[in-house]
């Protein structure tokens, strides 16, 4: 049996993993991309908790989080496809014309 232990620091470097790519890049898909890692990231950690205690609340938790990762993965998409019809190109930068 692994230990927690080992789940909660897999969890915690893929966390920070995500933040760094969310503070760093200035792309689109890659903050998609680094958000779907913190969801993974705490995905991680309801399932090592189910595991430890014995329940499938954890489990349960951990698939409605895969679900509100896919509807956000599909508003992101219709984002940032609505990004680069306007600016030919998916630089988060240039959102900030878009006002009215």
């Amino acid at each position: 049996m692994v230990p927690p232990q080992y789940y909660l620091l897999l969890a915690a470097a893929v966390f920070c993993i995500g933040v760094f790519g969310l503070l760093t890049r200035r792309n689109a898909l890659l903050f998609l991309m680094s958000v779907e890692l913190m969801l993974n990231a705490a995905n991680i950690n309801l399932v090592a908790f189910s595991y430890y205690w014995g329940n499938v609340t954890g489990q349960t938790f951990g698939l409605f989080t895969m679900a509100l990762a896919a509807a956000e993965v599909a508003i992101g998409i219709g984002i940032i496809l609505v990004l680069y019809r306007n600016f030919h190109e998916i630089d988060v930068t240039e959102a900030t014309t878009m006002r009215w």
